[in-house]
């Protein structure tokens, strides 16, 4: 079943991405049209991410080509996954080595500011900015805005599973 999805996901994708490049517009300009960050409309349009009804008529306002079919599409949760060999994608396999060559400091500053605990990847915003550097180069800015997450120490007094059965 999971290869079915991978392909019905992967035709959908298609069809969006070519819907967004007749359309001549970025994912920045979707993203500024829409209220969303760019790379959250890059989600959306490779099917990981699920369009929400209060923004669904701001997508429609934006790519008038997009067909309702997916529009309703998009709206559904998606089949979040990757593929492996995306790795190796060099982009990819850079923003994965910069993580893990930073991992483990950005780790111990979470600890020290925060406390025992993680950003969490569900409630997250992400985006990608374009910036000059001061030597006048482009750079390339790379934002990751997740809520913190304690670790919680796990008491049985708290567990509502036990409390219930009692």
């Amino acid at each position: 079943m999971e290869d079915n999805q991978s392909q019905t996901k992967a035709r959908i994708a298609s069809r969006l991405q070519t819907i967004r490049q007749s359309s001549g517009k970025s994912f920045s300009q979707i993203a500024e049209e829409t209220g969303l960050t760019n790379v959250y409309v890059a989600q959306l349009f490779k099917r990981q991410a699920q369009l929400k009804p209060d923004t669904a008529p701001k997508l429609r306002a934006a790519l008038p080509d997009l067909p309702e079919e997916l529009i309703h599409e998009m709206m559904k949760p998606p089949f979040r996954s990757y593929d492996p060999n995306l790795i190796q994608e060099p982009t990819v396999y850079r923003l994965n080595e910069a993580v893990m060559h930073f991992g483990e400091s950005i780790k111990e500053i979470i600890n020290e500011e925060f406390g025992d605990g993680i950003m969490s990847a569900i409630d997250f915003y992400c985006s990608v900015d374009k910036v000059k550097g001061v030597d006048g180069k482009d750079r390339v800015v790379v934002t990751f805005d997740g809520k913190y997450l304690p670790y919680t120490e796990q008491k049985t007094e708290h567990m509502v599973s036990r409390l219930q059965r009692q």
